[in-house]
């Protein structure tokens, strides 16, 4: 069973950089995709970012492209988001996901998801 851990959420200013971290555990992730996405209270789930385990291939959502940037360490099995030039908007609970397989912007192609870390950005 793939357990997903995050953690590194709080309570920030506008302009100011966060890491979100998920500790992945319960398989090998080598042939796994594992994406990050949000939601703010009263809307819909968006895509955040994505990787493909193995070769390493992100996608990105529009609002925040150039911002933030996804990475993951193989060794430690745990994903990470850098968020820069963090805005008011960006405020919302942050979750990573995994799928075996290609990364894909849709969250319904997802099969495993951690609870989730609250991002919040004051203005």
């Amino acid at each position: 069973q793939v357990q997903l851990v995050e953690s590194g959420g709080g309570l920030v200013q506008a302009g100011d950089s966060l890491r979100l971290s998920c500790a992945a555990s319960g398989r090998t992730f080598s042939n796994y995709a594992m994406a990050w996405f949000r939601q703010a209270p009263g809307k819909e789930r968006e895509f955040v970012a994505a990787v493909s385990w193995s070769s390493g291939r992100t996608l990105y959502g529009d609002s925040v492209k150039g911002r933030f940037s996804i990475s993951r360490d193989n060794a430690k099995i745990t994903l990470y988001l850098q968020m820069n030039s963090l805005k008011p908007e960006d405020t919302a609970v942050y979750s990573c996901a995994a799928r075996r397989g290609d990364a894909y912007y849709s969250g319904h192609w997802y099969d495993y998801w951690g609870q989730g870390t609250q991002v919040t950005v004051s203005s």
